[in-house]
């Protein structure tokens, strides 16, 4: 929380680094060409970006050099949200972007990808070799007859076969998608169903956790319930013929080295690819973003805010069914090379994935809070046992990172690390504040709001708040904001999940503090709001306190709106190995809780529990749980096809029976 005393900063980039930064260099670079402001550092040319939009992201098109094929007629047509109109009359391609370095002769043979896997061996794929291949791939899904416009899907791993799929597909104007094989046949097909596709990528298994898990019957399944399906691209990761009916891999993407690559020129806001929500509550919200939006976006996230260029190596612990995973492709939009892990964030230890940044010579190193905070409580010392000296950055995402997830990578990695805690989103599959290279980084605070991204907190009436809890709202469009939902025909479901509380105006569904320092503290979904006694409150102030308990493994608070006016706050909690749910525990739980938060976040009850249910991309899931709660049917209040493990689920449902 904000305070009229500015607190020691944890981390201060230093003259020479700040100098170096891309962004300080674009800010000199634009006072001269756009009118920036030459003075004021990042605080002064995040409020031109906000002030003067249209300039700003013209700029940031001239700065990176993006392609027209043809020119835009004015940056923004329509500035009006939801509807927005980005760079109208412009033709461009992704992919030709995401390929520029392989024309460069001095870095065609450079690693454009480094492939590891559990047994963490570095496979690497050439600049020169992604473009062959995905040359080769897109001329042969235009030989199956693949359109602009149509829809190719995924059932891949992390591995470098989804790169290519997801450039070949760009290539040809066609629409991207895909889910990690770890998701169910139902899971995948709640979203595959949606969209369409004519052509499926699919591998026969996956190794995860030191054990090869097949997928073949799943595939056969998605092979019957899809029959939109033209083509089954057969991606033999565990060795397996091809089965009946299916392509081989292979066979679309050698003996093509004659082929060079076509890139369909598209205009700005035509699909690039569709993501997924977690669809807890009904089916999933299919996501569409465009070429040309997620392209300007993901320069700038990556060029500018996380600093990447072409002697980086960018890594983020993540799966093809996580936006970050579309995220760490666009690394090769900077001329980085993209480190690609496939398999278990913890195997065959918990430090595995600070092992691969070792091994890789990782520069930005990205995973989840979850993964910081259980290296925290598992006493590892990544510092100490691996060599870390390239790591620049650590950002995290997913969740909140708590403060002592900032004091322990500082203490734990490096004392000159910058840590970068971001925060965003799947709709926009980018950040809505975050890492900033020439900021100071404050205990427990994401360092600012981005570049382009009129961020605000608002209170229920609309008035911008500071230094207090608000809802998280951007005021003005960005590029990568969903041209649409799939089959969302009038717009209705696109407009109720933004922009009905506040018309006009993106209401994302967190929690935030905005500092009088610029920074930023997030509190965890407000759809899932504690309203304790007319007091707002965020679950992650309440898992990042009660989660510092050496007994408690994972937490969960659910405020339950009751039929008699009364409100009930349980604290679910699945304790570590050997810990013991005692009257002593209990005690210390509250106590903690209001001496360290308030007396209103202490919880009625405390309750444990076999684990915490989490989406399949690794979220809590709380608003489900609370309907439980409520007394509605598992069937109604959940999709199990989005959740990891849906017996879990069953405690609480059970539970409000017994409440009853």
């Amino acid at each position: 929380m904000t305070t009229s005393t500015t607190p020691e900063a944890l981390w201060r980039p230093d003259p020479e680094r700040i100098a170096a930064a891309a962004v300080t260099r674009f800010q000199s670079w634009a006072a001269e060409r756009y009118g920036a402001p030459a003075e004021g550092g990042y605080p002064a040319l995040q409020r031109w970006s906000v002030a003067e939009l249209e300039t700003f992201w013209a700029a940031v098109a001239d700065w990176f050099s993006v392609r027209f094929a043809t020119p835009y007629e004015r940056v923004l047509g329509d500035r009006a949200m939801p509807g927005a109109q980005w760079f109208p009359g412009a033709t461009l391609n992704y992919a030709e972007h995401a390929l520029r370095t392989a024309e460069d002769p001095a870095r065609a043979h450079e690693p454009a990808l480094l492939h590891v896997d559990e047994t963490q061996e570095q496979t690497p794929v050439s600049w020169h070799e992604l473009r062959r291949q995905v040359a080769a791939l897109a001329h042969e899904l235009r030989a199956l007859g693949v359109r602009p416009g149509d829809r190719v899907s995924g059932y891949l791993p992390n591995i470098p076969q989804a790169v290519t799929a997801l450039l070949a597909t760009a290539a040809v104007g066609a629409v991207w998608t895909s889910c990690a094989p770890d998701f169910g046949a139902r899971g995948v097909l709640d979203r595959f169903q949606q969209v369409e596709p004519v052509v499926l990528f699919a591998v026969d298994g996956y190794r995860y956790g030191g054990k090869e898990h097949d997928r073949t019957r799943t595939v056969a399944d998605l092979r019957a319930e899809l029959p939109t399906l033209r083509a089954v691209v057969h991606v033999p990761l565990l060795g397996t013929p091809a089965p009946e009916g299916a392509l081989d891999w292979a066979e679309l993407t050698e003996g093509h080295d004659d082929i060079e690559p076509v890139f369909e020129q598209v205009p700005f806001d035509h699909p690039l690819w569709v993501l997924y929500s977690s669809g807890t509550t009904g089916l999933p919200k299919a996501i569409v973003q465009s070429q040309g939006g997620i392209l300007l976006e993901h320069l700038k996230q990556l060029g500018l805010h996380c600093d990447l260029g072409p002697r980086d190596r960018f890594f983020w612990y993540t799966s093809t069914g996580w936006m970050m995973w579309n995220f760490l492709v666009s690394g090769l939009l900077t001329g980085t090379t993209v480190v690609l892990y496939d398999g278990s964030p913890g195997f065959p230890a918990v430090d595995a994935q600070w092992s691969i940044a070792e091994r890789t010579g990782t520069t930005l190193f990205g995973t989840s809070a979850a993964y910081v905070m259980a290296c925290r409580k598992a006493g590892v010392h990544p510092g100490r046992d691996h060599d870390l000296s390239r790591v620049g950055c650590v950002a995290t995402t997913g969740s909140p990172l708590p403060p002592d997830g900032f004091r322990w990578l500082h203490d734990e990695v490096a004392q000159d690390l910058w840590i970068a805690s971001v925060s965003g989103g799947t709709d926009v599959c980018s950040c809505f504040a975050g890492a900033v290279p020439t900021l100071p980084v404050y205990t427990g605070e994401l360092q600012a709001a981005c570049l382009g991204t009129d961020l605000h907190a608002w209170d229920p009436q609309g008035r911008p708040v500071t230094g207090e809890v608000g809802e998280l709202v951007v005021t003005n469009p960005m590029p990568s904001m969903p041209v649409r939902f799939w089959n969302d025909l009038d717009g209705r479901r696109y407009h109720d999940s933004y922009f009905a509380m506040y018309p006009g105006v993106w209401r994302h569904g967190d929690w935030i503090t905005l500092t009088d320092r610029g920074t930023v503290v997030i509190h965890g979904r407000s759809d899932s709001t504690l309203n304790r006694q007319g007091v707002r409150m965020g679950s992650a102030d309440i898992y990042e306190t009660v989660e510092r308990l050496p007994e408690i493994r994972e937490s969960l608070i659910i405020g339950v709106e009751e039929a008699d006016g009364g409100y009930w706050m349980p604290l679910f909690v699945h304790l570590a190995e050997g810990a013991v749910l005692d009257d002593t525990l209990r005690d210390r739980i509250r106590r903690t809780l209001r001496e360290q938060l308030s007396p209103r976040h202490v919880p009625d009850e405390i309750i444990e529990v076999p684990a915490v249910p989490h989406t399949l991309t690794g979220k809590r899931i709380e608003v489900p749980v609370k309907r439980l709660l409520q007394g509605t049917a598992l069937d109604r209040a959940v999709n199990p096809g989005s959740v990891d493990d849906i017996e879990l689920l069953r405690f609480y449902e059970n539970l409000a029976r017994t409440r009853r």
